[in-house]
């Protein structure tokens, strides 16, 4: 897996910076969509943001339209976010994140399994991928909720006490 702080990345505001910015912490990568039967895991993705950010945790938001749930422009989603769900955590310009064209960060992210031990495109909107401080990185299913116990045991145990 290459380097993954290297890799590029624009914030919702136009800001570009690299995945390193958050070099050092547990990171939850999402990748989000606003019109989406998930969307109501921004509530949960928020909490855990709330909760262990002090102690080095960050979700990293990453809006994609791929499965046709997400609005238009990036100024758009960053209103609804932070006036439907009160939005915190870092959020990304809209994002590809599965074929051709796809964001440099999910290529990488997407070889890791599953714990089905599948790897390959992401399935749907909020699927997670836990980057650990030094580069491991766990894969979950949209289906698995961000404060699931696999999720938090795994963030609790990554993170200074």
């Amino acid at each position: 897996m290459a380097d993954l702080d290297q890799i590029p990345v624009t914030l919702i505001d136009g800001r570009e910076t690299t995945f390193g910015e958050w070099a050092g912490k547990v990171r939850l990568v999402v990748n989000v969509a606003s019109r989406c039967g998930l969307t109501p895991q921004y509530a949960a993705l928020e909490e855990l943001q709330k909760r262990y950010f002090d102690r080095g945790f960050t979700v990293l938001g990453f809006p994609s339209n791929q499965f046709l749930q997400e609005f238009g422009a990036d100024d758009k989603i960053a209103e609804y976010c932070s006036m439907t769900w009160g939005v915190t955590f870092p959020m990304m310009s809209k994002t590809k994140v599965n074929g051709r064209g796809r964001h440099p960060l999910y290529a990488e992210l997407t070889e890791v399994p599953d714990a089905e031990g599948q790897a390959g495109r992401v399935k749907w909107n909020f699927e997670k991928f836990l980057v650990l401080p030094e580069g491991t990185v766990h894969r979950f299913r949209p289906t698995v909720l961000p404060d699931a116990p696999e999720i938090v045991d795994l963030i609790e145990r990554s993170l200074p006490r």
